[in-house]
């Protein structure tokens, strides 16, 4: 029985291992694709510039579709932040989703809001608009008052009123700075085939903001907080500008994106029935134009900035965590017949099964490799070999990975100016990939445990 049981768990630290090794190797690959692409997309400013004053001048309307539910204390400063953006013609579109706090009566006092009417365009089903109002001071500021339905839900509402063919969807807590649409909005210019494009999120908290825009640029004092600032550098300067390049990004943050509006409607707006519509809308996206034949680009790129607040307690942090888990999982499955097939090109033979083994799977490889690991140590199994290996496999590649992707941020737009801003960015780096690394893929376990009972809350 003893043999038996040590066959099994030296089984199962061969599969530990492949993960490991293939991740890594995975991820190198995305490294490498990451840095090419950001050499690109600095040789393509160098040519046109961020302001192109003949690309600006045929820029496409575009509405910011704000959904806010109960956000009494962010809505003022965040709308009079969009209100600063520069761009030649913007509409706002504040989506009230039946806040029971004071979100509609701050609203329509601060801004002097009266009744107006805005033709519906669109008809996604949505939860009943009360009422849509209209800023006195500020023409192209709107407000729809509409029952609860969720984020998905007010979305839908804001695309069914959205008079312009192109929409952003932003976060009421984000900020974007003051040029983020006009070079969020270049690759709809220059290619026709664009029908969404993301731009990078990054964290706010230690940076200082004045009228609603960043005036200084710093790191989180909060460990938690600043342990994001890395997550982020790595995830969108590693992990999405690779997939941009691969045409085949399945995630535009529901932070900062802007979309197609026909496109979007064509393809059934936001799913309702969902905790990650972002995902979901994107990978939707990829199949409804492949299905359909239609020659699209779903891009990203690293220059337009949102900031938003990161959550600085570990128990917000996990609520999230097991949030974006289950929205990874609904996602994956809404469209599993996508895995490995190859009508969806790189979208069904790389990017969906690297979600599907890495992502989601993942977590429970990496904890149950981890418990292993201790457990073999406890025991007196582990050979000095072995230890070596797995900490060299689990661990330091990660953070040699980690460094890479501080480097691709050095390397182009260098927004952390101090040179201890650096030290700390490279200390974080190192030490997130013990114990922070692996309490997010706890994290994680449990949003599939959540997923799994069926837990759709979102607010």
């Amino acid at each position: 029985m003893l043999f038996t049981i040590m066959e099994i768990i030296r089984i199962f630290n061969y599969v530990v291992f492949i993960y490991f090794i293939t991740l890594n190797l995975w991820y190198f690959i995305l490294n490498i694709l990451a840095l090419r692409g950001l050499k690109r997309y600095l040789l393509h400013l160098e040519v046109t510039g961020p302001y192109d004053k003949l690309l600006m001048r045929s820029a496409p309307p575009v509405t910011l579709l704000t959904p806010a539910f109960n956000e009494s204390e962010n809505c003022i400063k965040s709308v009079e932040s969009q209100l600063k953006i520069q761009y030649p013609n913007m509409r706002i579109l504040f989506i009230n989703d039946g806040s029971t706090d004071d979100t509609l009566e701050k609203m329509l006092n601060y801004f002097d809001m009266q009744p107006a009417f805005l033709p519906q365009i669109a008809f996604l089903e949505t939860k009943a608009v009360k009422k849509i109002y209209r800023s006195s001071k500020h023409p192209d500021l709107w407000l729809i008052d509409k029952e609860n339905g969720k984020k998905a839900d007010a979305l839908n509402a804001g695309i069914n009123y959205c008079q312009t063919p192109l929409f952003c969807a932003i976060d009421n807590d984000s900020m974007l700075e003051q040029d983020s649409i006009s070079r969020v909005v270049l690759p709809f210019i220059e290619d026709t085939r664009t029908i969404v494009n993301g731009g990078i999120i990054r964290i706010a908290n230690g940076c200082t903001f004045k009228n609603g825009h960043i005036t200084k640029v710093g790191l989180p004092k909060n460990i938690i907080a600043a342990f994001q600032v890395m997550e982020y550098l790595r995830a969108f300067y590693s992990g999405r500008l690779a997939w941009d390049m691969l045409n085949a990004s399945l995630i535009v943050s529901g932070a900062f994106g802007v979309f197609r509006h026909s496109t979007v409607v064509a393809a059934g707006g936001y799913r309702h029935q969902t905790i990650g519509e972002d995902m979901e809308l994107i990978v939707r996206l990829h199949k409804y134009c492949s299905d359909k034949k239609i020659p699209y680009r779903i891009r990203y790129i690293p220059d337009p900035v949102a900031w938003t607040e990161a959550p600085e307690t570990l128990k917000t942090l996990a609520k999230q965590r097991d949030r974006w888990q289950r929205g990874l999982i609904d996602s994956i499955r809404l469209h599993i017949k996508m895995l490995f097939h190859p009508r969806y090109k790189t979208v069904g033979l790389l990017a969906m099964p690297f979600y599907f083994i890495y992502e989601m799977l993942g977590p429970i490889i990496e904890i149950s490799g981890y418990l292993l690991f201790f457990f073999l140590i406890l025991i007196g199994f582990a050979s000095t070999t072995y230890i070596i290996a797995f900490l060299l496999v689990a661990v330091i590649l990660g953070m040699a990975l980690s460094v890479f992707s501080l480097i691709l941020e050095e390397l182009s737009f260098h927004r952390y100016p101090r040179f201890r801003h650096l030290l700390k960015l490279i200390g974080l780096a190192l030490i997130e990939n013990i114990g922070y690394r692996q309490l997010n893929s706890w994290w994680r376990i449990k949003g599939t445990w959540s997923y799994l009972r069926r837990n759709q809350n979102w607010y």
